[in-house]
């Protein structure tokens, strides 16, 4: 169970008003049976567009469609009963304008059930974020690195060192003043993670930032293992389950080929009394 202790789903409410307290517990999910082992622990569970690399084999972000999202959203949706369910705005659905933004948003929360929208950006977002909240649609930020613009970024660096800090604190302030109830801080340096956070009324949750940010979000697929050839930094690896998934997938492969699987357990007999 998570600190919280409660037995309804958590509302963005809820969540902003643990800034300070015990530390947000959040990871991605994209399937049913994630969202089930993952709802036991967090406190939100994020419907990524990371889902475009991670079960799709996309090479970034930005391919990722709004179709996806809310698909990927209703799977993530029937297993959860405790923790908020915020689902990831894909690129070219919000940033052309607060109305488009709203149209795309509603549709999102309409079908999957969501609790809340994420969408990336600072103060050029502030103002899309501002009518959302505006209209019952609750917030979530994401400033720092923001993966869905690694073309002008000119891929996934840092962000926030030396004289950027000022941008990147900046970014945070406008996203909590335009009504967000929370923000994530992507790649950023743990001081200016920690002034961020001092900063700003409304929780920041941290991946590859600060221990002192009020919550933390892993990819679930980095934090399991899942990949045996990528492991970023920020990425603290729980288990090792492609290693696992792999060997058990070559001790299968070994009995099939020995004809040692299936055995007699495996197989059904004849007779209307044989067990099915």
């Amino acid at each position: 169970m998570s600190a919280t202790g409660n037995e309804r789903q958590s509302t963005p409410s809820d969540l902003q008003a643990r800034k300070g307290d015990t530390p947000l517990v959040c990871l991605t999910a994209y399937t049913t049976p994630v969202a089930r082992i993952a709802d036991a622990e967090c406190d939100l569970v994020l419907v990524g567009d990371s889902v475009g690399m991670v079960l799709h084999g996309l090479p970034s972000t930005v391919g990722v469609t709004l179709e996806m999202m809310i698909l990927h959203g209703k799977a993530v949706a029937r297993g959860l009963t405790r923790a908020l369910m915020v689902v990831d705005m894909p690129f070219g659905s919000y940033e052309e304008s607060p109305e488009q933004a709203f149209r795309n948003a509603a549709r999102i929360m309409a079908e999957t059930g969501a609790g809340a929208v994420k969408l990336e950006g600072g103060a050029s977002m502030a103002g899309t974020i501002r009518f959302l909240t505006a209209r019952s649609i609750p917030v979530m930020g994401h400033v720092g690195l923001t993966p869905q613009a690694i073309n002008t970024l000119g891929g996934y660096k840092v962000q926030g060192r030396g004289e950027d800090a000022d941008r990147v604190l900046a970014d945070a302030a406008a996203v909590a003043e335009a009504g967000a109830f929370s923000v994530v801080l992507e790649k950023v340096p743990a001081a200016l993670a920690d002034r961020i956070t001092a900063a700003v009324p409304i929780p920041t949750v941290g991946i590859g930032a600060s221990a002192g940010c009020d919550g933390q979000i892993l990819v679930i697929d980095d934090m399991l293992g899942l990949f045996t050839d990528f492991k970023p930094k920020f990425a603290k690896r729980y288990a090792e389950l492609g290693q696992a998934a792999g060997d058990a997938v070559a001790a299968y492969a070994e009995e099939v080929r020995a004809r040692r699987f299936p055995g007699p357990e495996h197989v059904f007999g004849e007779g209307a009394r044989a067990k099915s």
